[in-house]
């Protein structure tokens, strides 16, 4: 059906249309977004902000109707003063708003991607009877089967059935590098919006109309009320209580002077005051610090499905891993045969070879290629009405029965002793030497009598020793969980440098050491790809699931790696890290700005004033000028940072110790210092443009020369 083709194939490149025309229109959103956010009902979810939106109005009411009584100085109601006041604090909410439509825009531009791969995509769907019919994607249900062909685009989520094809995942994933996906492996998920570039495949849908991983995805990033963290929540409540107390310090103040006999503070004054004060350089920039983590796990081609977990990777106690393709590359290949005495190598290769050739894993693909080498040989016809018994987690072995009633098995060494296979005395040594050496043995039997076993090799990943040193030394334990043997998963362990190990694990292992740390109050991440995994991601504070892996294991974690790289996990846990840095460094920021303002704008407030004349450091002598070069240095400071908020602290493992005190002099020094130094300079500008003669004043200037013209 060509026709089909042609339908999906379009499919495509709308989505590039629609990528190019959402760059174009990305600064009018932004702008369009940062306007609509004025609303009550969007202010009211930040209280710090709130309350400058609330001084906003009423600043803008007391521009128009004079306040009758004299301030503490004798100066009368200045109506350009509170005008000042009112479009300053109309800058400081819009520059907060900005740096959130800023982080929601990142966001939306994958939104808007991914939509456009969902747009218009049909489905050759085959019926029972074996029939093909182009249906529309979005009337696909869990487990019909559909065919894609070459160009063609995946329409929905599915497992591969039958068949094998070279996929484009770039779409979804970024990464250009086409994957293979194929039935009977550990690879044979397929994301809805991936090409098929060679093969055509049968797949079985694995998700319900509008429940499938793009559209969550789709959800997820445009979303704009983000649910918070604990520790966002924890911060947004000290911020709020740091507000209302500054608000009750405030409020003194007027009443102190009252008590002095001096008169009373201008009301614009103390509202000034009260917005230097609060936290607002970390309160405008909360929200955007929080969306931009997602956005960076989602540069990483990781989904966060919400960003706490994003959050709690930056917390994490424990770290629990895989062996196989998380430390080590994952591919164990036969390198090695060894008979048990008394028995022929020729007889061990051909049992190596009736046992494999079946099974359609990497592993036994690998002895069946390794023993055809070393010139084994079986005919397809000894495998007619075969009954194939295939691997479980549970039972650790396969292998096939033959027609004759012949049983040919395969398994680790536990396993088949407990099935009636012992190893001989004379293996076991050759065993335990090759198992310190991180090899994996396999035993062979035959009719339940074992003929020998077969080395798998598997290669520690290079680099991975430091990674796991730098997750070390930001006080992370790792634990690494293998089904192999004690000997094997030792050596590998020691190679590798993880802090602990569990060998001869079982699926249920995975949920039952999650449990247990989580039992002692730590925070456990892990990932995982199959359907067994699915508990223990579900268990796991942040539990990373494959793309590759089947749906399950997606479904149950609330990560999920796009590339399929176990070892993406350390990467999460320095996303984490630095948003929980990034937060920190702005808190301490903003607030050692709000000390430095202290010297700015009360002794100019108090100009005259006895014992108040030595804090003013800065020599600030006109109050109004000394209160609009703060509260304009209050608000510069949020457009200022929202590069850092967005792309955050640069970040590089360290012990907490070490972190705090590097935040303390780079964020808390520099906090000081650069709103002593900024204010003073806009003082000068702003005492400087008082001087400068206003248009109207030059206008009059102009039409009195004009006038006295003969």
């Amino acid at each position: 059906m060509p026709e089909e083709s042609e339908v999906s194939a379009t499919s495509g490149v709308g989505a590039h249309v629609s990528v190019r025309k959402q760059r174009r229109t990305s600064l009018g959103r932004i702008l369009s977004t940062s306007f609509t956010k004025f609303r009550p009902s969007a202010q009211v979810r930040n209280p710090v902000m709130f309350v400058v939106y609330v001084f906003f109005w009423l600043t803008l009411l007391l521009t128009f109707v004079p306040q009758p009584f004299p301030d503490i100085h004798g100066r009368a109601y200045d109506a350009d003063y509170y005008l000042l006041i009112t479009i300053i604090l109309f800058l400081t909410l819009w520059f907060a708003n900005v740096a959130e439509a800023i982080a929601e825009a990142q966001a939306r531009a994958q939104a808007d991607s991914l939509r456009g791969v969902r747009t218009g995509l049909r489905a050759r769907q085959i019926r029972p009877d074996g029939q093909l019919v182009a249906i529309a994607a979005s009337t696909l249900h869990l487990g019909d089967r559909i065919e894609a062909r070459p160009g063609e685009i995946v329409p929905v989520d599915g497992d591969v059935v039958k068949g094998a094809g070279l996929i484009d995942e770039s779409m979804m994933t970024g990464e250009s590098a086409p994957v293979v996906r194929e039935s009977g492996g550990d690879r044979t998920s397929v994301l809805g919006g991936s090409r098929v570039l060679q093969g055509t495949i049968e797949l079985r849908v694995a998700s319900e109309p509008g429940t499938s991983f793009l559209d969550r995805m789709i959800r997820l990033v445009e979303s704009t009320r983000r649910d918070k963290s604990p520790n966002e929540i924890a911060l947004t409540i000290v911020l709020t209580a740091l507000t209302v107390a500054l608000l009750i310090v405030v409020v003194s103040f007027s009443y102190l002077v009252q008590f002095t006999g001096e008169g009373l503070l201008n009301l614009g004054t103390m509202i000034a005051l009260t917005v230097c004060l609060i936290p607002t350089t970390i309160g405008g920039l909360l929200s955007a610090v929080g969306i931009s983590g997602i956005n960076r796990a989602a540069r990483a081609n990781v989904i966060a499905k919400s960003g706490k977990a994003v959050e709690a990777a930056g917390d994490l106690d424990v770290l629990i891993l895989d062996k196989t393709g998380t430390i080590t590359v994952g591919s164990r290949l036969a390198v090695q045969f060894v008979p048990a005495a008394g028995v022929e190598m020729s007889e061990l290769l051909r049992t190596a070879v009736l046992s494999s050739m079946l099974d359609d894993t990497p592993e036994g693909r690998s002895v069946v290629r390794l023993a055809t080498l070393r010139g084994a040989t079986a005919g397809r016809t000894e495998f007619d009405n075969a009954r194939v018994v295939p691997f479980s987690a549970e039972r650790r072995m396969s292998g096939v029965v033959l027609s004759d009633g012949t049983e040919v098995m395969k398994g680790s060494i536990s396993s088949m002793e407990k099935a009636g296979s012992p190893l001989p005395p004379e293996l076991r040594a050759a065993v335990e030497a090759a198992s310190k050496e991180g090899m994996t043995p396999l035993v062979l039997a035959l009719q339940r009598r074992t003929l020998g076993v077969v080395l798998l090799k598997d290669v520690v990943k290079p680099g991975i020793r430091d990674r796991l040193r730098e997750l070390r030394v930001m006080g992370i334990r790792t634990v690494m969980c293998t089904g192999d043997n004690r000997l094997t998963a030792a050596a590998i362990a020691h190679e590798s440098g993880v802090d602990e190990y569990i060998a001869e694990a079982r699926p249920e292992t995975k949920l039952q050491l999650v449990s247990r740390e989580k039992a002692y109050g730590r925070l456990v991440a892990m990932t995982g790809d199959g359907t067994n995994d699915a508990p223990a991601l579900a268990r796991a504070d942040v539990g990373l699931a494959m793309n590759s892996g089947t749906s399950a294991a997606k479904e149950a974690g609330n990560m999920v790696d796009l590339d399929s790289d176990p070892t993406k996990l350390i990467e999460v846990v320095s996303i984490g890290k630095q948003l929980l840095i990034t937060r920190g460094a702005l808190t301490t920021f903003s607030i050692t700005n709000d000390v430095a303002k202290y010297f700015a704008i009360i002794p100019a407030m108090f100009v005259g004033v006895s014992g108040v004349a030595l804090l003013n450091i800065m020599q600030l002598t006109n109050p109004s000028l000394a209160v609009l070069a703060t509260l304009l240095f209050n608000a510069l400071m949020i457009p200022v940072l929202i590069p850092l908020a967005l792309r955050g602290v640069g970040f590089r493992p360290a012990t907490a110790v070490e972190l705090l005190r590097r935040n303390l002099i780079l964020y808390g020094v520099g906090g000081l210092v650069s709103a002593f130094v900024g204010i003073k300079l806009l003082y000068t500008l702003l005492a400087y443009a008082s001087t400068l003669p206003t248009i109207v004043s030059w206008a009059t200037a102009v039409h009195q020369f004009l006038g006295g013209l003969p």
